[in-house]
C-alpha cells in the first residue's frame, strides 16, 4: 500500500515539476510574439491518467492494496491455531479485514460463537481446543509438529475417539468380510471410531496408515492402502481370490475409491462409496459452530477493604503452537488464613476467586472466576492449620507482555480480601531455536485416565502434575524427606535428521547440594529412546528424597541437540526439610 501511494505521489510531483519548468517559457513566448501564440493550432487536451476511470480489475487490485497484509501473530492464528476448525466463510471474512482492531474483535467473537456456556467467563471450547493441540504435538509428531499431521487434525477438530484399533507394527491381518476376507500383512495403521460426530453422523470410522514406516500416519479413504502385499502376486489374497472366483489384478481395474478386491460384500461396498466420500469430505472440513455471535462480557465484583487475605501464585509456560502458550496459574492458600464455619461436625471454608488478564492497552483479554471449598472434620481443624489448598487455571495466551490481576474473598468473612497483581511476559518459541517450557517441580505427578487426557485441573497432556508454590514469594520450594521430587519439562524444536527422520539429543539430569556444591545425581538419556520421530519431547522424572539431608539443593536439566548443535539448560532450586 505504501509503495502504490509513493508511486502516485512521485508521479504527481513529476507532473508538477514539469509545469514549473515549462510555464515560464510559455509566458516568455507569449510576451515576445503574441501573434505566434494566437495563431498556433489548438492542441487536443489529453485525459489526465490520474483521473481516468479505473477498470474493474484495477479497482479490485487497488482495494486489495489498501488492506494491510496479513502477517505476524494474525497469520499464525489463522494458519496454525484455528486451521482445522475455522470455516471457509470465516477465513474469507478474516482475510478481508483491514486493521488489527477489527482482527482482534473477530478473534474474540470467533471464540464466543463456540462457547458452550455463554454465561460463564471461561470459554471451555477454547481451553479444550488448545489442550488438544498440546496433546497432538506430544503424541502425533512425525518429523513435523503433531498438529500438522492427519491424526492431529482429526483429534483437534473432533476430540478423542471413543475407541482406537491400533496396529503400530502392522504384520498379519485377518480381513473382515467387508474388506474381502482372507489374510494379509499390513503396514502400521489405526482405526479411530466415533460413536457420533455432530453434523457428520453415527458410527464414524477414520483410518490412518503409516505406509512410510516412519510414524507419519495419513488419513485414507482406501482401506486397502494398509495392505502391504496388495501388489505382490499370489500373496495376501482375498476369499474370492483364494477360491478362483476373482483375480488379484481385478483390484486395480474397477476404477473405484478402494482397491479391496472381490469378496462376499463387494456389491455392498460399491453402493457405499459415495457415502464414504461424503463422510471424508465432511471430516476434512471445519466442525459445525453451535452458537451464534455474542457480545463480549466480563464478570465484575466490588472489592471490599479489610485485613489482607494472603496467598501465593506461581506462573508457568508451556508451548502449544508458535503463537499460543499455555500459562498455568497455580494459586496457594493456607488453611490458617481461611475463615471456617462449622456445620454438622464439618468445618467448611469457602474462597471466591476472580481473575483478569489485560494487555498493554488495558483491554481485558481473558477473565476467570471460581470457588474453592475446603472441608475438614471439626475435630481435625486445629491440626490442619498449616496445610495449604491449591487451585489451578490454565490460560491459552499469545506471546507478549500482560498484566494479571487476581482477587480472592473469604466468603465467611466478606471484608477479608486479598489481591495479587503482576506483569507476565509470555515467551515466544521460535521454530529454529531449541527451547523448553518451565521446569516444574511438583509434589504430585501421575498419569491420568484416558477420559481426562488434555483436560482437568493440573493436567498437561496425559500427566496430572501439581506444582509446588513457593511460600511468601521465596524462590525455593520446600519438600519433605518422605516425599519424592517430581520434575516435568518439555523440550521444543529438536532437530530431525534428514536421513533417519529421528532426533538425536542427549538429556542430562543433575542435582547439586548448594551448601557443598557436591554433585549428588548425574544421569543421562537419549531423546531417541523417549520419542524418536518427534521435534518435541516431555521429560518426567521422580526422585525419592529420603537419602538427602535437610538443606538447599538445585536440579538442572541440560539438553544437547546433536542435529541442530544447540544446547539449553534449565534449573530450579528446592529445599528439603
Amino acid at each position: 500500500m505504501k509503495w502504490n501511494q509513493g508511486r502516485t505521489v512521485a508521479f504527481a510531483l513529476c507532473a508538477l515539476g514539469f509545469l514549473q519548468v515549462r510555464m515560464p517559457q510559455a509566458v516568455a513566448q507569449e510576451s515576445a510574439t503574441p501573434d505566434a501564440v494566437t495563431k498556433a493550432p489548438v492542441q487536443e487536451e489529453k485525459p489526465d491518467p490520474l483521473k481516468r476511470r479505473l477498470s474493474d480489475k484495477e479497482r479490485i487490485q487497488q482495494q486489495k492494496s489498501l488492506k494491510q497484509e496479513l502477517k505476524g501473530s494474525y497469520k499464525t492464528w489463522l494458519d496454525q491455531d484455528v486451521r482445522w476448525i475455522i470455516t471457509d466463510q470465516e477465513m474469507q471474512a478474516f482475510k478481508a479485514l483491514g486493521n488489527d482492531e477489527e482482527r482482534d474483535q473477530f478473534i474474540e467473537n470467533f471464540w464466543l460463537r463456540r462457547n458452550p456456556n455463554p454465561d460463564s467467563p471461561d470459554n471451555e471450547y477454547r481451553e479444550e481446543h488448545y489442550a488438544r493441540i498440546a496433546y497432538s504435538n506430544e503424541h502425533f509428531a512425525a518429523g513435523k509438529p503433531g498438529w500438522k499431521t492427519d491424526r492431529g487434525h482429526i483429534y483437534i477438530a473432533y476430540g478423542k475417539p471413543d475407541s482406537i484399533d491400533s496396529h503400530p507394527s502392522g504384520g498379519n491381518y485377518e480381513r473382515p468380510m467387508e474388506e474381502g476376507g482372507g489374510s494379509t500383512s499390513t503396514f502400521p495403521f489405526e482405526t479411530w471410531h466415533y460413536r457420533y460426530i455432530e453434523g457428520i453422523g453415527d458410527n464414524i470410522d477414520v483410518e490412518f496408515v503409516d505406509t512410510c514406516m516412519c510414524g507419519d500416519y495419513h488419513m485414507t479413504l482406501d482401506r486397502s492402502e494398509k495392505d502391504a502385499l496388495k501388489h505382490t502376486p499370489g500373496a495376501g489374497q482375498t476369499l474370492y481370490e483364494q477360491t478362483g472366483q476373482a483375480k488379484q489384478a481385478d483390484r486395480f481395474s474397477g476404477g473405484g475409491l478402494e482397491q479391496l478386491g472381490a469378496g462376499p460384500m463387494s456389491q455392498s461396498n460399491q453402493s457405499k462409496q459415495f457415502d464414504r466420500l461424503n463422510t471424508f469430505s465432511k471430516l476434512m472440513g471445519a466442525p459445525q459452530i453451535k452458537f451464534k455471535d455474542l457480545e463480549a462480557f466480563m464478570a465484575t465484583s466490588k472489592v471490599l477493604t479489610g485485613p489482607p487475605f494472603l496467598f501465593d501464585v506461581r506462573t508457568d509456560y508451556v508451548k502449544v503452537t508458535n503463537d499460543t502458550v499455555l500459562v498455568p496459574l497455580t494459586l496457594q492458600i493456607r488453611n490458617r488464613d481461611i475463615t471456617f464455619s462449622n456445620k454438622e461436625g464439618v468445618a467448611i471454608g469457602t474462597v471466591n476467586i476472580l481473575g483478569r488478564v489485560s494487555n498493554l492497552n488495558h483491554r481485558a483479554v481473558q477473565t476467570f472466576e471460581d470457588t474453592v471449598n475446603v472441608q475438614v472434620p471439626s475435630e481435625l481443624l486445629a491440626r490442619t492449620q498449616n496445610n495449604v489448598s491449591v487451585w489451578w487455571k490454565s490460560l491459552p495466551m499469545r506471546p507478549g507482555l500482560y498484566k494479571v490481576d487476581i482477587v480472592i474473598k473469604d466468603v465467611n468473612a466478606p471484608d477479608h480480601v486479598g489481591t495479587w497483581r503482576r506483569s507476565v511476559n509470555v515467551p515466544k518459541y521460535d521454530d529454529d531455536k531449541l527451547s523448553a517450557s518451565s521446569l516444574i517441580l511438583a509434589d504430585q505427578m501421575e498419569r491420568v485416565p484416558s477420559k481426562d487426557i488434555g483436560a482437568g485441573n493440573f493436567v498437561i497432556g496425559n500427566t496430572r502434575i501439581r506444582p509446588r508454590v513457593p511460600a511468601g514469594g521465596a524462590a525455593p520450594v520446600t519438600f519433605h524427606r518422605a516425599q519424592s521430587l517430581n520434575f516435568w519439562m518439555q523440550v521444543y524444536n529438536l532437530g530431525i535428521d534428514e536421513k533417519s527422520k529421528q532426533n538425536a539429543a542427549t538429556v542430562e539430569y543433575q542435582i547439586v547440594d548448594m551448601a557443598t556444591n557436591k554433585l549428588l545425581l548425574d544421569t543421562q538419556e537419549l531423546t531417541s529412546k523417549i520419542s524418536p520421530n518427534a521435534d518435541q519431547v516431555t521429560l518426567e522424572r521422580s526422585v525419592p528424597l529420603a537419602s538427602l539431608s535437610p538443606g538447599k539443593y538445585q536440579v538442572t536439566i541440560k539438553v544437547n541437540d546433536g542435529v541442530s548443535k544447540q544446547q539449553i539448560a534449565e534449573s530450579a532450586p528446592f529445599v528439603v526439610d
